[in-house]
């Protein structure tokens, strides 16, 4: 396992960069963690290299359609969803590096043939990565709300970040984002109804997606009456 690429998370802020990925930046590894990369680690693992698009074909070693999922924290939902769409293959995308590793060991004990991880900033892996027209879907479950006026900015769901997405999608592709943030629900409804390559077979939030699991952290919510809000958008 190249414990030196693991590491390798960049945020690239420079005078050209329109769209921020915030990340987390620790690489400490336990004993007990670096046994699960050692063991599954060149399996499931994929690493962000520059220069080089991703041939899903090559990574996945078949034709499934591909989803792209950004931030899954401690890795539930993506093990259950991949366990029951195995005709679908899932790359996964998170910094937080106590999620990688734990969903790399469920996947790896699940002998799941259909995911891959990659610890890199998503805005990085989708502008140079990913190819346009090449992914089936986008799932974006409970991100950052940054509820502060302030930090606002600092959301994932912003125009330009929509548009990137959007241009990486296939024909009748799809984003699937959920959070149980009021305001940041209707920022998201509001920022994929302005983008042109996108439309809403809703007219408004979804209705519930019955193959998304409800989490631990979902629960919790519910449990304060928060109401949890669905936007599904699909590629024109």
């Amino acid at each position: 396992m190249d414990y030196d690429r693991l590491g390798r998370i960049e945020v690239r802020e420079g005078a050209q960069r329109q769209i921020k990925s915030y990340v987390l930046r620790s690489n400490i590894l336990s004993d007990k963690d670096r046994a699960v990369f050692d063991m599954y680690g060149d399996a499931y693992m994929a690493f962000y290299e520059d220069g080089r698009v991703l041939d899903f074909r090559s990574l996945f070693g078949n034709d499934n359609p591909t989803v792209v999922e950004i931030g899954f924290g401690m890795g539930d939902s993506t093990l259950k969803i991949a366990s029951e769409r195995r005709d679908v293959n899932f790359l996964c995308l998170e910094v937080y590096l106590p999620g990688v590793t734990r969903l790399l060991r469920m996947v790896g004990e699940a002998g799941l043939q259909n995911v891959k991880i990659m610890r890199f900033n998503a805005v990085d892996v989708l502008e140079n990565a990913v190819a346009e027209g090449s992914v089936h879907g986008f799932h974006i479950f409970f991100p950052d709300p940054w509820p502060k006026k302030k930090h606002h900015k600092r959301r994932l769901i912003q125009g330009d970040f929509v548009h990137l997405m959007a241009l990486r999608l296939e024909k009748g592709g799809y984003i699937y984002a959920v959070t149980d943030w009021q305001e940041y629900a209707d920022q998201m409804l509001s920022v994929m109804d302005a983008e042109s390559l996108l439309e809403n077979p809703y007219g408004g939030f979804a209705k519930e997606i019955s193959w998304r699991p409800t989490t631990k952290f979902e629960r919790k919510g519910l449990d304060k009456d928060y109401s949890i809000s669905e936007v599904w958008f699909v590629r024109k």
